[in-house]
């Protein structure tokens, strides 16, 4: 099931393991145990610090629980862990081997102070970019309390137990058997959500940080360029931002960033970060701007957050980018992640063998068509122009499939469920005027991007779309506010692009600092 490669990777990896460790496999006659006990025993093959036990009585069959040698379980995987989550399995095999989670100390005390008991489950599946974050998030957390505990749960491997759950959108998290979360969240955010004291604690935390010099709102590859920049010219430079990485969390490949042949988004994000902390820039996350007030000149800028911290800069970069565009139509709302989704390589396989409809006939809109068509029973393109916009090659791609319909001068208006899921959707034929509906499971959102931009109003001018305006300096209409990225005028939305305006965003910060009335602030 490894390749040589591979498994002489693992061997080296291995080596960090400082106690014995048990994979406790629980299996039965089927193809998928099989395939999970040949993996098992490649894996144990590897490290004489690695034991196979395979008298584990879990009810999920196969599932495995990685526990040190004679304790209990601290992780536990359900189905296969391949794919995006095979990294996630060799994390927890290091970490509940002794190596520790790369966690910053404070954050790691605030875990082991957990109280009560948290049992944790969480659905992923194998093409989903976003689960992995959470799945290591939970995973650390275990390893470091004894009282919490995370399984991981392959969606696709238990459709059953799925269906029953209502699960339509993946990660989905549950809490001592409970919905606790969807979506990708990070470990500040799980944290957040559990610890009722995190919110004021890192409010008073913030609230006493030092000015910045370059405070950058947006941790994308826009906001990563203008950090390494600013950060290079010695200046105290800090970013604050939901999550690190934007959008690119949210994007599986990428071929065309000058000088790399293929990356996922997940991947270039975290090297990104990585690199963005090796400049010794304070990294702020889990935290929403809520308001901007512009600095004077000589004075300091301020962004109040949605937490109640207020951070303070001699200058700013926004880099906040954008979300994908709703069809805001009535019951989207209401069943978003309940057959309504907007990552097709995330929730797709939750959909196989049932019939979907894609909105959305530009390139993304088509390539989640020809993606989805090789998963579900039925695709159906939707489209308000009278044309698709997607490239020809894809259209050509597109017409090949037997199971796609395309549908153009189609204008959605309503969602339809039962309460629980996805049932159809309404949409009117542009041209005659009629009113149709088409029976579906599930409807993939994609029609582009809005700008998050709406905290901004009043303090930055922006365009009718919502973009923040900014001249070829990046500056933007207050003094000492500069802006970079899918956020602003900018054209061509792209993330080469987006980081070549940053760095030119913290070069013409750094040249209004240079110019500034008052000295620039000593870095920290």
């Amino acid at each position: 099931m490894l390749d040589d490669q591979i498994k002489a990777q693992l061997t080296g990896y291995f080596e960090r393991i400082q106690r014995p460790i048990e994979l406790v496999a629980s299996l039965d006659g089927g193809e998928a145990s099989r395939e999970t006990r040949e993996l098992l025993q490649e894996i144990a093959a590897l490290s004489d610090r690695i034991a196979l036990v395979t008298d584990g009585n879990d009810p999920r069959r196969p599932s495995f629980a990685i526990r040190p040698a004679g304790e209990d379980a601290v992780v536990t995987f359900a189905g296969l862990p391949m794919g995006h989550e095979f990294n996630s399995l060799v994390l927890a095999l290091l970490q509940a081997g002794g190596h520790p989670p790369k966690i910053a100390p404070e954050v790691a005390e605030q875990i082991r102070g957990l109280e009560g008991e948290f049992r944790f489950e969480t659905y992923f599946s194998q093409s989903c970019q976003n689960c992995p974050e959470v799945v290591q998030a939970l995973n650390a957390i275990s390893v470091l309390n004894p009282h919490i505990r995370h399984v991981a749960i392959d969606g696709a491997a238990f459709p059953a137990e799925t269906a029953e759950r209502e699960i339509m959108a993946v990660p989905s998290v549950f809490l001592n058997g409970k919905p606790f979360g969807q979506g990708r969240m990070s470990l500040e955010e799980i944290l957040a959500k559990v610890d009722s004291g995190a919110g004021a604690r890192d409010a008073e935390r913030l609230n006493a940080k030092a000015p910045y010099e370059v405070l950058i709102v947006g941790g994308g590859p826009a906001g990563a360029a203008a950090a390494i920049y600013a950060a290079r010219k010695g200046i105290r430079t800090g970013v604050v931002a939901e999550r690190f990485g934007g959008q690119t969390l949210d994007t599986l490949g990428i071929e065309n960033l000058i000088s790399v042949a293929h990356t996922e988004g997940p991947k270039l994000a975290k090297e990104l970060e990585t690199l963005v902390r090796a400049h010794e820039v304070d990294v702020i996350t889990a935290q929403t701007a809520a308001e901007l007030q512009p600095a004077t000149p000589g004075g300091l800028a301020e962004v109040r957050l949605a937490s109640g911290a207020t951070l303070k800069a001699r200058t700013i970069i926004l880099s906040t980018g954008a979300r994908w565009r709703q069809m805001n139509v009535p019951g989207e709302a209401e069943y978003r992640n309940r057959g309504v989704a907007y990552c097709p390589h995330c929730d797709g396989p939750l959909f196989k063998g049932k019939r979907v409809a894609v909105i959305g006939g530009g390139n993304s809109g088509v390539e989640a068509a020809i993606d989805l068509a090789g998963i579900t029973a039925h695709v159906t393109l939707i489209e308000f122009d009278p044309k698709l916009r997607a490239d020809e090659v894809l259209q050509a791609k597109l017409r090949s499939l037997p199971n796609v319909s395309v549908l153009t001068s189609a204008q959605s208006t309503e969602v339809f469920g039962d309460g629980t899921k996805v049932v159809g959707l309404a949409y009117k034929d542009r041209t005659t005027g009629a009113a149709r509906r088409v029976d579906l499971d599930g409807i993939f959102v994609q029609i582009g991007l809005v700008p998050n931009t709406e905290w901004l109003k009043g303090a930055v001018k922006l365009s009718a779309r919502g973009e923040i305006e900014v001249d070829p300096r990046g500056e933007t209409s207050a003094y000492g506010v500069f802006a970079a990225g899918d956020a602003t005028t900018s054209p061509y939305k792209q993330i080469v692009i987006a980081m070549g305006d940053g760095a030119k965003a913290a070069l013409s910060a750094f040249d209004c600092l240079m110019r500034a009335p008052a000295p620039l602030v000593e870095a920290a």
